[in-house]
C-alpha cells in the first residue's frame, strides 16, 4: 500500500483470538489482472468497524475491480481477505448476510413498483427493518406504487440504496452513489449514508467527488493505477501540501519556479502544463505579490483562480493530474 499516515499491522498481527475485534475489512497484497491489464497491484487495506472509508481515483484506477474482490464477486490473483473475521472461500455465505451493496447503476425491473422492489430484496434476508421502515428511511413513501421506469435519477439512486439496506447489513458498500445526481438528492443520499453509519454501520465508498469525500468518509485511500498512493483523514491529507489555499494561473511566458518560492506565504510552487500552481498559507500576502512580480516583469495573466486546498489538489501533487481526468 502507498504512503500512510499511520503503521499499517501485518495480517497476521491483526488476527488475534482475544481482544477487540478485527477490522470489519482487512485485506494484504491484493493482484488482480485482466490480460496484460493489471488493475490491481498490490493494495493493502483495513477499514476500522463503524468506519466511513473513502476511496478515490479516476476511472480505470482499480477501484471497481478491488470493491468487486472484497464483495465476493470477484478472486484475487494473489492476497488475502477477510470481512468481518471470516474469509470468502470458507463463509462466503455468512459474508453475504452481512453485506449491502449499492451498484453505480443498478439494474432493477423496469415494471416492478418501489414497495415490491424492496419487498422482494427484503425476502432475500432471514432478517432487516421492515418494508414501510425502509420507505421511511429513504424517503420513498410517496412513491411506492411508482414504477422504476418513472423514477426520476435521484429516487433510482434512493431505492437502490434502500434494496441494500433491507438485510441491515454491517458493512455498506457504495460505489459511486451520487453520480448524475443534482445537489438536493446528492444531500438526500448523504443524510441516509450518515444515518447508517450513525448506528454504528461500516462503510466503504468509492467516489471521485471530493466535497463527497471530505464530508463522509473519516478516512480515505487515494488510488491510481492499481495502486493506494496515500491515505489519512481528509483534513490530514489536505495539511500535507503544505498550505490552505491554491492559487491557479496561467501567464501570458515561462516564468521561473525559484522566483516564485520567494514570494511571502508560499509554501510549494509545480506546474501542470502551462498553469502555474502555488500554494501558500497566507493568501492575503501571496496574491498581491504575486500581481506585482507579474507586473514588474511586464506579464500578462491570461487566467488566475484561488481555491481552498482539497483532495483534488492532494492528488494533482501526487500524480500530475486531477481525479476527475478522463
Amino acid at each position: 500500500m502507498g504512503e500512510t499516515l499511520a503503521t499499517t499491522a501485518s495480517l497476521e498481527e491483526v488476527i488475534q483470538d482475544d481482544g477487540p475485534p478485527e477490522p470489519a475489512i482487512l485485506c494484504q497484497g491484493l493482484r488482480k489482472s485482466f490480460g496484460s491489464t493489471h488493475a490491481v497491484r498490490g493494495v493493502d487495506l483495513q477499514i476500522h468497524r463503524g468506519e466511513c472509508y473513502g476511496l478515490l481515483g479516476p476511472n480505470g484506477a482499480g477501484k471497481t475491480t478491488t470493491v468487486e474482490i472484497l464483495e465476493g464477486l470477484q478472486e484475487p490473483d494473489e492476497g488475502r481477505v477477510r470481512i468481518l473475521g471470516m474469509e470468502w472461500g470458507r463463509d462466503g455465505r455468512a459474508i453475504r448476510r452481512r453485506l449491502g451493496i449499492q451498484l453505480q447503476e443498478a439494474q432493477l425491473t423496469e415494471r416492478l413498483q418501489v414497495e415490491e422492489a424492496i419487498r422482494l430484496f427484503r425476502s432475500f434476508y432471514p432478517s432487516g427493518p421492515q418494508v414501510e421502515d425502509l420507505l421511511d428511511q429513504v424517503q420513498l413513501q410517496d412513491k411506492r406504487s411508482t414504477y422504476v421506469r418513472d423514477l426520476s435519477g435521484g429516487q433510482r439512486q434512493r431505492l437502490s440504496v434502500a434494496c441494500a439496506l433491507a438485510g441491515a447489513p454491517d458493512i455498506l458498500f457504495l460505489d459511486e452513489p451520487t453520480t448524475g445526481l443534482d445537489p438536493q438528492s446528492r444531500r438526500a443520499l448523504w443524510d441516509i449514508i450518515e444515518e447508517f453509519q450513525d448506528s454504528g454501520g461500516t462503510i466503504l465508498l468509492t467516489t471521485h467527488f471530493m466535497d463527497e469525500a471530505e464530508r463522509l468518509a473519516d478516512r480515505v485511500g487515494i488510488m491510481d493505477h492499481g495502486r493506494i498512493l496515500v491515505e489519512g483523514p481528509p483534513t490530514q491529507l489536505i495539511r500535507t501540501l503544505g498550505g490552505a489555499h491554491i492559487v491557479e494561473f496561467q501567464p501570458s511566458r515561462r516564468m521561473e519556479l525559484r522566483e516564485l518560492r520567494r514570494l511571502p506565504g508560499v509554501e510549494n510552487v509545480r506546474t501542470r502544463g502551462e498553469l502555474y500552481l502555488i500554494t501558500c498559507e497566507e493568501l492575503h500576502l501571496t496574491l498581491p505579490a504575486l500581481v506585482e512580480q507579474t507586473r514588474e516583469q511586464e506579464i500578462r495573466m491570461l487566467s488566475l483562480t484561488t481555491h481552498r486546498a482539497t483532495l483534488d489538489d492532494v492528488f494533482l501533487a501526487r500524480t500530475g493530474r486531477q481525479l476527475r481526468d478522463e
